[in-house]
């Protein structure tokens, strides 16, 4: 048995009734429950429908999301999850790179990188390179000022870890944000890149190895190792190059608001809801979420 889920952006509604028993009745579905009215709606289907894509590009149009997966197991026991575009709404050294005056710079060199462009350990030394001199009181100003959490983030977190799961913050940016992101979120831990920092200044360095697509993958299988569980129990979310690897490895990998070359990759594309769309995709309804 699959599951058919449909959602939208909890920010301003966009799915009505009519939309979700049309293409209930088109797919010969069972009956519909409302996760969430307005926001996120789920029916069975007996198999995956051939044309899936083809109706996927049509809910687009109607700024409407739409996953279909297998029933048994989505519910998933631990979430790895980007940070940059994904838990926040910014790019942490893109807001540092414009505090040292080479913002657009640096901001068109992640965006390469980001979209698979360019090797992503090199991208990422030459970026932190024209750091150099930045005073570390800055980090504290950057993230006070600048960076915001994605809606639905701490909702997504606490009602995971409240159903038995287990959520990691992995990113190709640094502990500096890190760790006050995944305090700020509820993770269970975090792991990232350490800018490296003398006389109360950035030397332009970043500590190796560097923390990229490979080790994200190595998290993933490290994680479900030392919990005991399979990678099909795993859920994984991202938005760049650099997160493939854990994304086509976990059971479910979503690519949120996602670059095209990812989301080409993987069959959970959420481009319209928020994070709350990684609950209503394993079924959670809104009276289920729990807040942090």
């Amino acid at each position: 048995m699959y599951v058919a889920t449909l959602l939208t952006d909890p920010a301003s509604p966009a799915l009505d009734r009519a939309t979700v028993e049309a293409l209930r009745n088109a797919w010969g579905g069972g009956d519909a429950l409302w996760l969430d009215p307005g926001v996120a709606a789920e029916f069975p289907l007996e198999d995956c429908p051939a044309n899936l894509w083809d109706v996927w590009a049509e809910m687009q149009a109607l700024k409407v999301d739409l996953v279909v997966q297998k029933a048994e197991g989505r519910r998933k026991r631990l979430l790895l999850a980007d940070m940059d575009s994904t838990m926040i709404q910014q790019e942490c050294i893109d807001e540092l790179a414009d505090e040292a005056g080479v913002g657009a710079y640096v901001a068109g060199i992640t965006a390469r990188a980001m979209n698979g462009e360019l090797d992503f350990e090199a991208a990422l030394r030459e970026r932190v390179g024209l750091l150099r001199g930045l005073s570390v009181e800055v980090i504290e100003r950057v993230f006070t000022n600048r960076i915001t959490y994605m809606p639905g983030g701490r909702a997504l977190v606490a009602t995971m870890r409240a159903n038995g799961g287990y959520a990691a913050l992995v990113s190709g940016g640094f502990t500096d944000f890190t760790t006050r992101v995944a305090a700020g979120l509820g993770f269970d831990e975090h792991r990232a890149n350490t800018l490296l920092a003398e006389g109360g200044q950035l030397t332009g360095r970043v500590a190796e190895p560097i923390l990229g697509r490979e080790a994200k993958l190595a998290t993933l299988e490290e994680l479900c190792a030392r919990l005991g569980i399979a990678v099909t129990e795993a859920m994984a979310v991202g938005d760049g190059a650099n997160d493939l690897g854990m994304l086509k490895r976990a059971g479910a990998g979503v690519a949120l608001h996602a670059k095209p070359v990812v989301a080409a990759e993987c069959d959970i594309r959420i481009n319209h809801g928020d994070l709350t769309a990684l609950l209503y995709v394993q079924g959670y309804a809104r009276s289920a979420f729990v807040s942090a």
